[in-house]
């Protein structure tokens, strides 16, 4: 009972007390696993590109749109068990929330499992359909190959991160991955410096670190005496809980996978010009991985307050926490993309040394850097949705928005142009076009909530 009471006072409260104050606190530690989880793979490519050369760099550069699409996917089956299961908790229903809970882990677990199986045997094939540069190909293959044996673990960490997060408790996933991530520097560091494997080395790290924070994240949950604790026994399908986790869980993972889907079509473009300008272009992109993983922190805790509230009933404090994260979510945009267009350079010198691969990579940034924070008009909204339960229509927007125009764009405007301006202008415009549409969709779905 001590026990609990310890733990229920390291959570946020979500159905009272202000709400700008716990959906910052909510936030930050969850924003920094984020960048960690994500830091695996920057780690990868910030070695190779200083330790390796630049076509090391241009391999495992070449595989981040992949690896953003199946990690996406995996983040997105964490957002599904997130949402389910902070709806029980705010309704108070204790044993729903235990078979969410079992039900959620065997879902991610296959899932992670069949990511891994589809990055492994088709990584070659992916990588040509982008027109990966054949100098790059053999290298990038390999690094993908290795990579999928940490997706399994990656989706059983996002499990656990999901349960937790719904919980209020964002700290203790921070600590695990934080463990790990220092892990896999170092590996990093071994595998490329003392054993020259380059991308392979760095690949065989992230695995390995991945299923650090799996077991770290388990452990726990198997040792809780909440609602929450882990039993072996007590894993199984409970369909109709399965099906809930899936309608909220796969459009938020096809949503994260759509956009880089849509970014394969931009790869595609890119890899129209030469090498430099891939291997820069690869770096530059590193800055949307950090930037947007810092205002998915807030996506996150909007999602989770509006869920929580949502089971408990209170409609005005679901609009309040959309209102509060699309602030901090904007503001963060905004201030990132700043600094980001100021010290471009020196970004981008952490993962290249070669002048002509930085100036590459600071035309993308010049482009980019003031476009973030209109994203979070979209993603905010989007979440905001999602936490009511509503997921089928803002997928169908987000496809039509983020993917379709995007194709269009490149097939037309590129064309026409041919320039890296005339290429990623096309993420502000999707950006608008698609923050329009979820806004209106949010306002006529929260007007028909049947609670006060």
């Amino acid at each position: 009972m001590c026990d609990n009471s310890k733990k229920k006072a390291r959570s946020i409260t979500m159905t009272t007390g202000s709400l700008w104050r716990n959906l910052f606190l909510f936030s930050i530690p969850l924003m920094c696993s984020q960048l960690l989880e994500v830091m695996f793979n920057l780690s990868d490519v910030a070695v190779v590109g200083r330790f390796a050369d630049y076509r090391a760099l241009g391999a495992v550069g070449s595989t981040t749109l992949l690896v953003t699409l199946f990690v996406g996917f995996l983040i997105g089956m964490g957002s599904g068990v997130n949402v389910c299961v902070a709806h029980t908790l705010g309704a108070r229903d204790e044993q729903r929330t235990i078979e969410n809970v079992h039900t959620s882990l065997l879902l991610c677990a296959l899932m992670g499992l069949l990511m891994g199986t589809v990055c492994f045997f088709f990584s070659e094939w992916m990588l040509m359909l982008l027109h990966t540069k054949d100098d790059l190909l053999q290298q990038a293959t390999l690094y993908l190959k290795i990579y999928a044996f940490g997706l399994p673990a990656m989706g059983i960490y996002n499990f656990g991160n999901g349960v937790l997060s719904a919980r209020g408790e964002t700290r203790r996933p921070l600590y695990y991955l934080a463990f790990a991530g220092v892990l896999n520097v170092i590996l990093n560091l071994f595998f490329v410096i003392v054993l020259h494997m380059a991308a392979a080395g760095v690949a065989a790290a992230s695995a390995i670190a991945q299923y650090v924070s799996a077991a770290l994240i388990m452990n726990h949950l198997f040792r809780r005496r909440d609602e929450c604790h882990v039993s072996l026994k007590n894993i199984r399908l409970h369909k109709n809980i399965a099906v809930s986790i899936l309608m909220i869980g796969i459009p938020a993972g096809i949503q994260n996978a759509i956009f880089a889907i849509a970014n394969l079509f931009v790869q595609v473009g890119v890899n129209s010009f030469d090498t430099v300008m891939v291997s820069g272009s690869a770096a530059a992109t590193n800055a949307d991985t950090l930037i947007f993983n810092v205002m998915y922190a807030f996506y996150t805790g909007c999602s989770s307050f509006i869920s929580q509230n949502f089971g408990a009933g209170n409609k005005k404090r679901i609009l309040q926490s959309y209102f509060i994260s699309l602030f901090y979510a904007f503001t963060a945009g905004a201030i990132l993309g700043l600094l980001l267009f100021l010290f471009g350079h020196q970004f981008l010198s952490l993962f290249a040394t070669d002048g002509a691969v930085i100036e590459a990579g600071m035309q993308r940034i010049r482009i980019m850097s003031f476009s973030y924070a209109v994203s979070a008009f979209m993603d905010a909204s989007l979440a905001a949705s999602r936490g009511i339960g509503k997921t089928i229509v803002p997928t169908i927007i987000i496809i039509l928005g983020s993917c379709v125009f995007r194709i269009v764009w490149v097939y037309t405007v590129f064309v026409y142009f041919h320039t890296i301006p005339g290429l990623y202008l096309l993420y502000f415009f999707s950006w608008v076009i698609t923050a329009i549409a979820e806004i209106i969709y949010f306002a006529i779905s929260y007007r028909k909530l049947p609670i006060r």
